[in-house]
């Protein structure tokens, strides 16, 4: 018999890839969207995806949801994604990333006892959690240090996850996402916003790319090698949690030149300007994440370079202004 999926926020970055490989893997899939939200131009990635719409703030509706799928993997990507943003937005955050978490695990519980079955669930949690005061990489037992309504939400979140499955023995795992990108990387993500104007200068659209601090560093990574790993981690035999990244830490400034490198443009500091109110005070340094643990129990380690994963974006971009279509299959990396 097929296997089913649930999968919240299944129209973002993330939730797309995943809804990919699992179908890849035969899967039978469900993905739930905002209210309002089946239609829209994204709709073109999610061929073969069940879509339901759903808001995670919404617990009967949840529950009542996992009534009609009766998934055997329940994966839960659905957040409020911007760190800085989180400031200003403190009780949605709060609600989304952490309150709506707590009643998932709960309704899952709920669902399994009525059903004497075992529905696996996965929490993207964030490196965020981790804070600005680690030294060295970071592991599953680094302590989480919160700077952010974000960061505090998702920690939160991680730590209801982790107890479901101490206290209650649900199989709950989860991953602790560094930075992960893909062509589908929103344009709010400096990622996104350098592989677009890159792009744009590539074509003759643009001659300026404007940025903040270009010293800024993350352990970016590829998004399609993170999804792997969330799949991986609820096809094992037992849950834990697991920190999935590359290892590797990357400036922004190492970020614009693969891109210009992938677009064959010479000297991109020609094109580069920094604008002082882009600087962000509150970043956190770039931390990198040990990935020994995913490694040796699930045997996943990120596959794709960063110049690849650069190139792809770019790459997606320039498709896009060529085309005039914003969202495509043909997009997908």
């Amino acid at each position: 018999m097929r296997r089913s999926a649930l999968i919240t926020g299944v129209g973002g970055q993330d939730g797309i890839l995943l809804a990919q490989h699992l179908l890849g893997q035969g899967y039978r899939v469900t993905g739930t969207v905002r209210p309002g939200g089946r239609g829209s131009p994204r709709s073109v990635y999610l061929t073969g995806v069940d879509v339901r719409e759903c808001d995670v703030r919404d617990s009967d509706g949840f529950a009542t949801l996992l009534e009609d799928v009766r998934p055997d993997e329940i994966y839960n990507l659905a957040a409020f994604s911007s760190m800085v943003g989180s400031w200003e937005n403190r009780d949605v955050v709060t609600a989304v990333n952490a309150d709506a978490v707590e009643s998932m695990v709960q309704a899952t519980a709920t669902h399994a006892a009525r059903h004497h079955s075992s529905p696996r669930f996965f929490q993207a949690s964030s490196s965020a959690v981790y804070g600005s005061v680690v030294t060295g990489p970071c592991t599953e037992s680094t302590p989480h240090h919160p700077e952010s309504p974000y960061a505090e939400a998702k920690s939160r979140a991680h730590r209801a996850a982790a107890e479901a499955r101490d206290r209650d023995g649900l199989f709950v795992s989860v991953g602790v996402l560094f930075n992960h990108e893909s062509p589908l990387r929103g344009h709010g993500f400096v990622s996104r916003r350098v592989s677009r104007a890159v792009a744009a200068i590539s074509e003759g659209h643009a001659d300026e790319l404007v940025l903040g601090d270009l010293s800024a560093a993350r352990d970016w990574g590829a998004a399609k090698d993170h999804v792997r790993a969330m799949h991986l981690a609820m096809t094992h035999d037992t849950p834990d949690d697991y920190v999935l990244a590359t290892g590797r830490v990357h400036t922004v400034k190492d970020l614009v030149e693969a891109a210009f490198a992938a677009a064959e443009l010479p000297d991109p500091w020609v094109h580069v300007r920094q604008d002082p109110a882009r600087m962000r005070s509150a970043d956190v340094p770039g931390l990198a994440g040990d990935t020994t643990h995913a490694t040796d129990t699930l045997g996943w380690r990120a596959t794709t370079s960063f110049d690849e994963m650069v190139a792809q974006m770019v790459s997606a971009d320039v498709r896009r202004l060529r085309s005039g279509v914003e969202e495509s299959a043909d997009y997908l990396p």
